[in-house]
């Protein structure tokens, strides 16, 4: 069992604990969502994601933001994860993220979809 995310407590009052896959799906959240220079001790972890929500979407940003994240998919999570396909799409002020990954350990092939909006 590994920690979920984010850190809570169950209702035993112990740190909460989760599956393998959904432990790995909370780190590829947790990377998407982290803009670079959050982390103290890794400053280049994150991928910008976050920062793009309120610039002008085009088909130019989405293909930028295609490419920086799976590198920083392959970065980060590359020991564990395999990128079997990556979709941004911009759409407004709505990024959304299609992902397709093989978990290396299990074999096992997820898709997930993560969606960020600017809307107020």
């Amino acid at each position: 069992m590994d920690i979920d995310f984010p850190f809570h407590f169950d209702a035993r009052g112990r740190t909460a604990s989760t599956g393998t896959d959904d432990h790995i799906r909370d780190m590829i959240e947790e990377l998407l969502f982290t803009n670079p220079g959050e982390r103290v001790n890794r400053p280049d972890f994150g991928s910008g994601l976050l920062q793009m929500v309120f610039a002008p979407n085009s088909p130019e940003l989405a293909a930028t933001l295609q490419f920086t994240v799976k590198a920083a998919l392959n970065r980060w999570l590359g020991d564990l994860i395999d990128v079997q396909s990556l979709e941004v799409t911009a759409q407004d002020s709505t990024l959304r993220v299609s992902l397709s990954y093989l978990v290396k350990k299990t074999g096992d092939v997820s898709s997930e979809t993560f969606i960020q909006g600017g809307t107020v």
